[in-house]
């Protein structure tokens, strides 16, 4: 049954006979996070593509059919984040493009350094270790220098431009002319160097969370956070229920962060899973580095100024558990690509002297900054285009997706990619973190401008007037 399965939907993928032959043999398969069956192979590129010769790797490809008998040639071609993420075991994230599901495939490939195929692998924390490792900022550099003695890997190789190469080639190999891109986060950027290096390749394309060539990882983080993060303690103290529950929450907290500085707080805390009771040691950058990835989400972001009060009064439980859940998201990057592309592409780019003026004023401060150039310091030089930096300039119909409250890539980065987008529409999505794509109208949209092949009369807002979720004032929930 499979079989005869794999026949079928395979030749309905191949449009009429004269569309270009697919090559790479696709077999059925089940995606992680993804109920729809789908097919899956893989396909070889060189490590080095320049010199066409030594190590292969073998990167994984998923289509899920279109459900149409007679589907759109040019696929929907979905570039995930990170860096470091592998598309195929991001199946969760195809339940907002069932609309465009029903006429065209969905494509997915994992980049090179990352899935089963050639992960550049680095597990900061090890899954049994105890909580005081979970919250040990002190080791991960060593951590990162220490796998890169075991990757059999040539790190210069594993680039955006590279990357994107190796998706051109996947593209020509299961026969597809042209393909519609949806980037997310850092897979804007490579739906971006896309567009720049195959802009015949093209029809349409989707950035939700939009990396232009001008954002530099991780230099503008802290401002960015330093946004999010006001804009939440704000709303707090303009919300009667809030204000009474933590009553001078901001400079509380401050005070608290002033503290950690002189010395980190050396708490005990239960395990949220096993109970068992343990001591560990919270610096004010663990501090921080857990606040910050609850802003990614605004749901999770209504319960910061709750874990933030329980913490100015020592019950550092809340956060504890709260960290612990996010966690489990690190866990889909692999570092050492992660690292790869940021040392490549991000920290030759910056100095001590940037990170201190952009993070002059924050919480956060120059701590990411400052780690990241001692991280690259002594990682092999890749070669870049000599244009990557400059800003992409492109007439592909682009939908440009911000979320109002994002802490990493605000909506003023898609303002600064739409400059050069000759042909893109942007819409900010209020009440809304990183990635717009829970919000029903941002679904429509995204269907819309694939169908159409055009921005133009599309909505130019999306949400009207939503605000952020409410706000928690205890773990029950918010006051009604």
């Amino acid at each position: 049954m499979f079989g005869l399965l794999a026949v079928v939907l395979a030749s309905c993928s191949q449009g009429s006979s004269s569309a270009p032959r697919r090559t790479l043999e696709l077999k059925p398969c089940r995606l992680e996070g993804l109920a729809t069956p789908a097919l899956c192979g893989t396909h070889e590129v060189f490590e080095d593509r320049a010199a066409r010769t030594g190590r292969k790797l073998s990167l994984r490809v998923a289509v899920v059919p279109a459900l149409a008998a007679q589907p759109q040639p040019d696929p929907l071609v979905f570039l995930v984040g990170g860096p470091g993420q592998a598309a195929t075991q991001a199946g969760m994230m195809l339940g907002g493009v069932e609309r465009i599901r029903r006429q065209r495939d969905i494509v997915l490939m994992d980049m090179r350094g990352t899935g089963e195929g050639s992960p550049l692998e680095c597990e900061f924390v090890e899954e049994e270790a105890g909580l005081s490792a979970h919250f040990d900022d002190t080791a991960t550099m060593a951590r990162l220098r220490e796998c890169r003695k075991h990757w059999d890997a040539d790190v210069r190789q594993y680039t955006t431009p590279i990357s994107v190469a190796d998706l051109d080639e996947v593209r020509a190999a299961l026969g597809y002319e042209k393909v519609n891109l949806w980037g997310v986060s850092y897979g804007t950027r490579a739906a971006l160097v896309y567009m720049r290096q195959f802009p015949e390749r093209v029809r349409t394309a989707i950035l939700d969370g939009v990396a232009p060539m001008g954002l530099t990882l991780p230099l503008y983080m802290p401002r960015d956070a330093q946004r999010a993060l006001d804009m939440l303690l704000s709303h707090c103290e303009q919300d009667a229920a809030c204000e009474k529950s933590f009553p001078a929450l901001r400079s509380r907290t401050e005070a608290l962060l002033a503290k950690l500085a002189e010395a980190p707080a050396r708490v005990k805390v239960a395990h949220p899973r096993t109970g068992v009771l343990e001591e560990i040691v919270v610096s004010r950058q663990a501090l921080l580095g857990g606040v910050f990835q609850q802003l990614y989400i605004a749901e999770s972001s209504s319960l910061v100024p709750l874990m933030l009060d329980r913490v100015t009064r020592d019950d550092w439980s809340p956060f504890v558990a709260l960290s612990l859940g996010m966690g489990k998201l690190e866990k889909s990057l692999n570092r050492g690509l992660q690292f790869a592309v940021v040392c490549a592409e991000d920290a030759p780019y910056f100095d001590a002297a940037a990170v201190e003026r952009e993070s002059k004023g924050t919480w956060i401060g120059t701590t990411m900054g400052m780690e990241t150039l001692a991280a690259c310091a002594d990682w092999p030089r890749a070669t870049l285009p000599p244009d990557f930096r400059e800003p992409v300039v492109s007439d592909v119909p682009t939908l440009l997706l911000s979320g109002e409250l994002d802490p990493v890539t605000p909506p003023s980065w898609g303002e600064e990619a739409m400059r050069t987008l000759k042909n893109s529409l942007h819409v900010v999505s209020p009440g809304v973190g990183h990635n717009t794509q829970g919000v029903a109208c941002v679904r429509a949209l995204m269907a819309e401008v694939v169908a159409q092949g055009s921005v133009a009369n599309l909505k130019t807002s999306c949400g009207g007037k939503v605000s952020r979720p409410p706000l928690f004032t205890t773990f029950a929930g918010s006051v009604p």
